[in-house]
């Protein structure tokens, strides 16, 4: 079954569905001689269940351990002696592979792709298991558990999405949970999420579509669909927290700091798209308001951005990042905050600082868009969050029809104190007295 090709930007997309309903986004670019295979799984960190998290990431690794046809690490062989790249990785919402290849080369990523859609079972042991749990357990410690302010987001995230929601725990997973994870468990993981019809295909390039279609048929065609995956546990929040949660917390850092977290819109829709601007005047680059105010005027700040984590299936979440230039510089950071919030709540954008944040969001848009695996993995994006992958071609449209009143709107409905969760970093006496003295 194919779908109607749209076009934007001067690309077109067409969309199929195969038999056993792998659907399938392909997208001609023949200005180099490359083009990107682009994976994506409707499985990560909210479809995990207590005790089990943490098994999505784990699959973003066991997926490059050998399949039927493919042992060890011959994927990474396979793709790299050819002259590609590739990689893959775990989100929330979804977990993708891909690979970008030179255009003669498409064929071999496909059939790499779906030895392991089709296969992965027949290499999976106790020993590969073990090695890449070890893996995992080993980055947990590198990015999470023995870096300054390595476990921040994973605490907001805790603290802005209550006990039992899907999305309360990271997708790196806790250390207990992988240890407890057993083979069966990553097998029954495997074909619950791991098939055709819970996945979407993108091969965007220098393609010809249809040998394209012809090669993922033969590929993938025969691989069996599996229709026990259970609904993910609803996402469903109030839009505000409903009163400031805050924790203290001493560690070895270098600096105070203060985190935050706040619900926002959910993806897909506009107040989302206002929240994205917003954020971006308040504290993307030198000069957004929080980082003129905190570290250029008032000088109690070395570093002060937030963003937006765009979610789907819940609530999105603006994350608020500031390090303090010295200590006891937390309580001003926090009055500054709550004075530039209200300002912003109460006038919004200047028109000035409307236009330079959709350029800014407009040029990272298109930086995207301009590379053929950034585009595939747009197309798989909007094919398995929204149901229709050429939204991503008209994404810009929507982003620059978003008005000034928008804007203040969503800032004055989530930007408050009682939709915030804080951390406050604060180091040991140790590191304190330390700063002192190199600042004397």
């Amino acid at each position: 079954m194919a779908g109607p090709a749209t076009a934007s930007l001067a690309f077109t997309a067409t969309t199929h569905t195969l038999g056993n309903g792998l659907r399938v986004v392909l997208s001609e670019d023949h200005v180099d001689p490359v083009a990107a295979v682009c994976l994506w799984y409707d499985v990560g960190s909210r479809h995990e269940r207590p005790g089990r998290t943490g098994l999505a990431h784990l699959f973003e690794h066991l997926m490059f351990q050998g399949s039927a046809n493919v042992h060890g690490n011959e994927h990474f062989e396979f793709v790299q002696s050819a002259g590609g790249s590739l990689n893959g990785t775990t989100s929330f919402e979804r977990t993708n592979y891909f690979e970008t290849m030179p255009a003669h080369q498409v064929e071999l990523a496909l059939w790499l792709e779906a030895d392991r859609m089709g296969g992965l079972l027949a290499a999976l042991t106790e020993e590969s298991l073990d090695n890449q749990r070890d893996v995992v357990k080993n980055e947990r410690r590198q990015r999470y558990d023995n870096v300054p302010y390595g476990t921040a987001w994973e605490r907001l995230v805790a603290m802005a999405f209550p006990e039992g929601h899907p999305y309360h725990h990271m997708p790196i997973g806790s250390m207990a949970d992988l240890d407890a994870t057993s083979l069966e468990d990553c097998r029954a993981f495997f074909r619950t999420y791991y098939a055709p019809n819970n996945a979407v295909l993108s091969v965007v390039g220098d393609i010809d579509p249809e040998q394209t279609l012809a090669w993922v048929e033969k590929y993938f065609g025969t691989i069996p669909a599996h229709d026990g995956k259970p609904a993910p546990a609803d996402g469903a929040l109030p839009p505000v927290i409903g009163t400031e949660v805050r924790d203290l917390v001493r560690e070895d850092v270098p600096s105070a700091a203060l985190m935050a977290a706040y619900r926002m819109p959910a993806d897909g829709t506009r107040e989302a798209e206002a929240a994205d601007i917003a954020l971006t005047v308040l504290g993307e680059g030198e000069s957004s308001r929080l980082n003129t105010r905190l570290v250029r005027h008032d000088e109690v700040a070395i570093y002060a951005g937030v963003g937006l984590m765009r979610l789907a299936g819940t609530a999105s979440v603006a994350m608020l990042d500031v390090k303090a230039s010295g200590s006891g510089a937390v309580e001003a950071i926090d009055a500054a905050l709550a004075e530039e919030f209200a300002r912003f709540a109460q006038e919004g954008p200047t028109a000035a600082e409307l236009e330079r944040a959709q350029a800014q969001l407009e040029r990272a848009y298109l930086d995207t868009m301009a590379t053929v695996g950034g585009r595939a993995d747009e197309l798989c994006r909007y094919a398995t969050l929204f149901g229709d992958p050429n939204l991503a071609f008209t994404a810009l449209d929507r982003l620059l029809e978003i008005t000034a009143e928008e804007v203040r709107a969503v800032a004055a409905e989530r930007l408050v104190p009682e939709n915030r969760a804080v951390l406050v970093y604060e180091p040991t006496d140790d590191d304190a007295d330390e700063n002192e003295e190199q600042v004397a």
